[in-house]
């Protein structure tokens, strides 16, 4: 376990756990993941919003998998120490949804 992970951080979650995902997320096909598509004007605005994310993802010491292409960008959240979607991925998932509600 991640040091000063609380145990109940890594208890995977499953969809009956969570049916109720932030705006716009939805689960992966294979149950152990998150994933949301984001599109933006142009690169420089996807890339601004890929910083923000970054910041919250290391102050969260939680990392997204993530790909850019020019406008698009494509968002994974999973915990892999855990093996599948734990309220880790929940509170990024939540607050990366709150940056485009702003």
């Amino acid at each position: 376990m991640e040091p000063g992970l609380a145990p109940v951080d890594m208890k995977v979650l499953t969809q009956a756990d969570r049916p109720d995902l932030p705006m716009g997320w939805a689960w992966g096909a294979d149950g152990l993941s998150l994933h949301r598509a984001f599109t933006f004007a142009d690169f420089a605005a996807a890339w601004s919003f890929m910083t923000q994310v970054a910041e919250l993802a290391e102050a969260m010491d939680h990392h997204p998998e993530w790909s850019n292409v020019y406008n698009k960008v494509r968002i994974a959240l999973t915990t892999h120490d855990a093996g599948g979607v734990t309220d880790r991925d929940m509170r990024l998932a939540a607050a990366v949804s709150a940056l485009i509600a702003e």
